[in-house]
């Protein structure tokens, strides 16, 4: 009943694994009130060297104790996996000696390892607290070919963790490795043994567990194993406490993200510049900013001093709303404060002021950058390049985009949008197909709205080739026509004889799944047919 105890939570944790996987709402109850009976950890010996092994075991170790690597060598074909186990075992007290050996053993006859023989040394590196070491050994064994090896590491750590007189840390170390290595089947898999085992993961690695789960964006699933943590009365820290808000905020949770910030005071936590960092952007997300801007106030109340990350969270929030005027009084607060914008802080406000058709202000921003010697990234090319290409500026758009090389910016796919939205402004769709093929063959992808704007341009010049062209283009892609597009398309290659073509491009959307909703298909044939 033990090992089934966790079966749920587990099977939980291992749908992220899997696009589909769905949260049980059931889950928060499963292991309430539940005595926790730990099983008792099983003891395997392992049978004694006798003989020709034992004599060199002894020859080896003494060989190891000295330094005497000549002769060590000569003895490296001598070498199996039950001598290389004794030997470590008998140097276990010693782990620099012990990962010497084992280290020399995987260069000298790496065939004599085996999974036993890398959980000793685990074992050792862990009872000596020497984590870096175990992690790169843990590391090379998950990254090998052998696919069993993670699935088998914590059995064979159990049974060869009474032998080896070692500590809980290695099952600790094992769990915190599978996170950092975002092996999160694998990761739950550890937690519910630890636990069946009398084991529990320190809070610093249920903190790698949660940033990592938050980081592939399965903030739900970082929600309940933060249930399971407090179940299992592991005490969060102050990080644990921010990572639960993030993750709530990510959700879209904002009330449970509350609870969780107003629970840190009565759990004795000051919530922190980063709790309140965290909490400001979870309201700019939601558009809540007179909410952000609240939180500003009380973070400065209670003696939080806002920082860079702060003003430009809250920057960013007013430029995606399109109020420049309160972004702009928020940078000019920032300064007087004495912190210092950075690069982010001046991408945000050349993009939103690019947006809003301001290059004038946007230059002006990258300008001051220069003065500041604040450096420049590809985001900041592309904001102005976007608010230049908007305003049918192509010569000076096309003089940044040399400028990029000098400074050893490469163009990516935003480059390339802005460019082709350049020429579209200017109805040339020639020059933009041609920027649209160069950006292909760069191995980017438009986005749908670039795909829309240049099939835009197309039928406004009447170039229904290029159009059908395009159209074909974004079918090998699977990209959907826009519903207007398509009308527009199929009524101007009726009026100029080409209706079969029409059909024949409805049919392959179609086919693809890709006809835009409310297409009337059997009207727009019979108008061509008619026609």
């Amino acid at each position: 009943m033990r090992v089934l105890r966790f079966r749920r939570f587990s099977t939980l944790l291992s749908s992220v694994a899997r696009t589909s996987a769905s949260v049980n709402p059931n889950l928060d109850v499963t292991l309430r009130n539940r005595k926790w009976n730990p099983i008792p950890i099983p003891h395997r010996s392992i049978p004694e060297p006798r003989g020709q092994d034992l004599d060199f075991v002894n020859v080896v170790h003494s060989h190891l104790i000295h330094s005497d690597w000549t002769k060590l060598d000569c003895l490296s074909s001598g070498l199996t996996a039950f001598r290389v186990k004794h030997i470590l075992l008998k140097s276990r007290k010693d782990y620099v000696l012990s990962l010497e050996f084992f280290n020399w053993v995987t260069t000298q006859n790496p065939s004599s390892h085996t999974l036993e023989t890398h959980c000793i040394i685990l074992h050792i590196l862990a009872k000596h607290r020497k984590f870096k070491s175990a992690e790169s050994i843990l590391r090379s064994i998950i990254d090998s070919c052998s696919i069993e090896f993670p699935s088998k590491l914590f059995e064979s750590l159990l049974y060869s963790y009474r032998v080896c007189d070692s500590s809980p840390h290695v099952f600790d170390l094992l769990f915190k490795t599978f996170a950092h290595l975002k092996k999160y089947r694998n990761a739950s898999d550890t937690f519910c043994k630890m636990k069946d085992y009398g084991f529990l993961p320190t809070v610093e690695s249920c903190n790698a567990f949660l940033s990592s789960l938050i980081n592939f964006n399965r903030g739900d699933i970082a929600s309940t194993f933060y249930r399971e943590m407090r179940r299992c009365r592991i005490s969060p820290n102050s990080y644990t406490l921010n990572l639960v808000i993030c993750a709530s905020c990510k959700l879209g949770r904002l009330d449970k993200a509350n609870e969780v910030f107003e629970e840190m005071k009565t759990m004795g936590f000051s919530p922190n510049v980063a709790s309140y960092n965290t909490l400001i952007a979870g309201n700019c997300n939601k558009g809540l900013l007179s909410s952000a801007m609240k939180l500003r106030s009380t973070m400065e109340r209670n003696g939080v001093l806002p920082d860079v990350v702060t003003f430009n969270t809250l920057i960013n929030g007013f430029c995606k709303d399109g109020k420049l005027q309160e972004a702009s009084k928020l940078f000019g607060e920032m300064k007087a404060m004495s912190l210092s914008p950075t690069t982010i802080t001046y991408n945000t406000l050349i993009n939103g002021y690019s947006k809003m058709g301001n290059t004038d202000m946007g230059n002006r921003l990258f300008e001051e950058m220069s003065r500041f010697q604040v450096k420049p990234d590809i985001l900041t090319y592309n904001a102005l390049i976007l608010g230049l290409c908007k305003e049918g500026k192509t010569k000076n758009a096309a003089f940044l985009v040399r400028e990029l090389d000098r400074k050893k910016l490469v163009p990516n796919a935003s480059t390339f949008s802005a460019l082709i939205c350049g020429q579209c402004v200017r109805k040339n769709s020639e020059r933009a197909f041609q920027i649209y093929n160069t950006m292909m063959k760069s191995g980017f992808s438009p986005c749908d709205q670039t795909f829309r704007m240049l099939l835009t341009t197309f039928l406004d010049n009447e170039d229904y080739d290029g159009a059908v062209q395009l159209l074909k283009d974004m079918v090998k892609r699977h990209r959907a026509p826009d519903l207007d597009n398509l009308c527009e398309l199929c009524v101007g290659l009726g009026r100029c004889g080409n209706g079969k073509i029409a059909i024949m491009l409805c049919s392959e959307l179609e086919a693809q799944h890709l006809l835009p909703e409310g297409f009337d298909k059997l009207k727009v044939f019979n108008l061509l047919h008619n026609g």
